[in-house]
Parts: structure tokens; C-alpha cells; sequence
């Protein structure tokens, strides 16, 4: 494959399309010479969701993880919250909170590609937290939340964004989101494929 055909998978999450950002995260990744080749705006079903993120108990524990680690951090009581302390039911409460939110309202799912998209997408969208990205960022810039205020809340962490972490992964979400129903365009777009 060429460096300028990798594709990544982005996912505009119910709070970035309720904010009124579409225009804005597009505009973001067109500028940094990006493509978009496939774009939809639909609304989920909790199933969707579901099939969209790991369900294998490491990724589980690891949102379990995070989730006791910014309790310790900030002094708070996680059994207080959460009725337990054990790693996989944390996990699993939050994972629910996340796709009851992602099926809560519209999502705009894209596909875009460039010399190292993945990273590149990555770069531009920022930290998962919007409270540690950095101005000039797509959460930095639009959002400020937190994972505790998000638990004490009882949702997802509101980061307007998702995007693949790999190559691999944005291959797995593009087929997942787009399969053989939706076209992934191919054209020269100025300035860049010239």
C-alpha cells in the first residue's frame, strides 16, 4: 500500500453532533491534508455499539483500571459509586454507560486517508480525557470533561470524538461501520493527490 492511501475510522460521537461540530472535526483533519473517503450520518443501535467495542475481559479490566486509578487520584470512594471494587464489574458498568451513550442520539462515522492517518488523526483529535488535551486539539479545544465526573454522573466521558488506535483497528472498524454497503470512494483531491 502507499503512505498516502492509509485510512483510518473516525466516529462522531452524540456530543460532538449535539454541539454542532461536524463542520468544525471534518474541517480539522481536511486541513491537515487528509481525505475523506466515506461519510454517513446514522444512529446506532445498542447492538451496534456493542460489536463496535472489545468485549474480551482484558479491554474490560482495563476500563476497571482506569477507573480505580482516577478514583485514587482525586480521594474518592469507588465502592461509594459503583457498589464494588472489583476490576471487571467497574469495567463492565462503564462499558455499559459508554454504549447507552454512543445509541443515545445520532453519530457521524468517516473514513478518511493520508500519509500515516491513523497517527495523524490521533495527533489532531488529542488525549482520550479532554481535561489533558492541549489547545488546538479537537477535545482541547471543545471539551471539558472528565472520567470522575463522568463516573459520579453515572456516563460515558463526553470527548466528542472516537478514532482507531491502529491500523489494524481501523481496519476492523471500517469493514465493521461501512461492510459492503457503503461505498469508500476513490478521487484526486487538489492540491494533495497532485
Amino acid at each position: 500500500m502507499q503512505p498516502k492511501e492509509e485510512k483510518t475510522f473516525i466516529l462522531i460521537k452524540p456530543d460532538g453532533v449535539r454541539k454542532g461540530l461536524i463542520g468544525e472535526i471534518i474541517k480539522r483533519f481536511e486541513q491537515r491534508d487528509l481525505k475523506v473517503v466515506a461519510m454517513e450520518m446514522f444512529h446506532a443501535s445498542r447492538k451496534e455499539m456493542d460489536n463496535h467495542y472489545p468485549k474480551e475481559d482484558k479491554w474490560v479490566r482495563r476500563l476497571g483500571e482506569k477507573t480505580m486509578a482516577t478514583y485514587a487520584k482525586y480521594g474518592h470512594d469507588v465502592k461509594k459509586d459503583f457498589g464494588t471494587s472489583d476490576l471487571m464489574r467497574v469495567g463492565k458498568t462503564v462499558r455499559g454507560w459508554l454504549l447507552d451513550f454512543m445509541s443515545s442520539a445520532p453519530l457521524v462515522k468517516v473514513v478518511v486517508q493520508g500519509v500515516h492517518a491513523v497517527d495523524m488523526v490521533r495527533k489532531i483529535v488529542g488525549p482520550t480525557m479532554p481535561y489533558l488535551a492541549e489547545m488546538g486539539t479537537i477535545r482541547g479545544d471543545f471539551s471539558n470533561d472528565s472520567p470522575l465526573n463522568a463516573n459520579v454522573e453515572r456516563r460515558s466521558v463526553f470527548n466528542l470524538v472516537h478514532a482507531s488506535e491502529t491500523p489494524e483497528e481501523a481496519k476492523h472498524e471500517i469493514a465493521h461501520w461501512f461492510g459492503k454497503k457503503s461505498p469508500i470512494y476513490k478521487y484526486k483531491r487538489f492540491g494533495v493527490d497532485e
